[in-house]
Parts: C-alpha cells; structure tokens; sequence
C-alpha cells in the first residue's frame, strides 16, 4: 500500500510539472512568422520585415521555429551540409542549414521554415532547415 502511494504521488506531481512547464510557453502571434515546435508559420518573415520580428522574437528557452521567404543571395556546400543565406548583408540575414544546395536566383522566392536561433543582433540560424521554392 505504501509503494501505491508513492506512486500515485509521482503520477500527481508529475500531472501538475505538466501543467506548470504548459503555463510558461510564451503566446506567438499568429501572424509571427514564428511557431512553438515545428510549426510552419501562414504569414513568413520577408527580407522587408525580418529586423521588426527579431526584435519581437519570444522569449522561450523551447524550441521555435520561424518561416521566411525571399530569394536566396548565396548558396554554399560542405560536402555534408548546405548554407543558404537569404537578406542582404548589413541588415537582418537568414543563414538556413540544411542537406542540399539551391540554386541563387534573384527572381525566384524560397520558403526557410526552421529551428530558430538568434545568433546577434542582425543573424539568425534556422537549423534544421527546410527550403523549398515558394508556390
């Protein structure tokens, strides 16, 4: 009986961890281009915007994922891993890691979605990285 006690305490406590680590996820914007998890956003940052959502990145020690399109301005392979950079230098960039090299092509828009990381003021990694042309 003792042993069931202990348990049912565990269940209840870890019940209500749940609920409390629930309370702490910040509330997104939906027309952020930023998602809890993996989420792919309906309204992607653009090279336009992308400094104003930066600034209003959540505060969230999870995982957020952010969506931008726009057309890619360098295309780099490591033989393992693809670095495409997407935004002009001196403002907000994107730098998406993923597993295949695109084509550049100033005419052509390219959807990032990914694992948000602010890397200083004006940087963002997406790692993982999806890139796909935009439909």
């Amino acid at each position: 009986m003792h042993c069931l006690g202990r348990v049912a305490g565990l269940i209840l406590l870890l019940g209500g961890a749940g609920q409390i680590a629930s309370a702490q996820e910040p509330v997104i914007d939906p027309a952020s281009p930023y998602r809890l998890a993996e989420g792919m956003a309906e309204e992607p940052a653009t090279c336009e915007n992308l400094a104003y959502w930066l600034d209003r990145a959540p505060d969230y020690d999870g995982r957020i994922s952010m969506t931008v399109v726009g057309p890619l301005r360098e295309s780099h392979w490591d033989g393992a891993l693809a670095y495409l950079i997407m935004c002009e230098p001196g403002g907000a960039q994107v730098m998406c890691v993923t597993y295949a090299p695109r084509e550049v092509d100033p005419n052509k828009s390219v959807l990032l979605a990914g694992g948000y990381q602010r890397i200083d003021k004006d940087k963002v990694m997406l790692d993982p990285c999806l890139a796909r042309d935009k439909d």
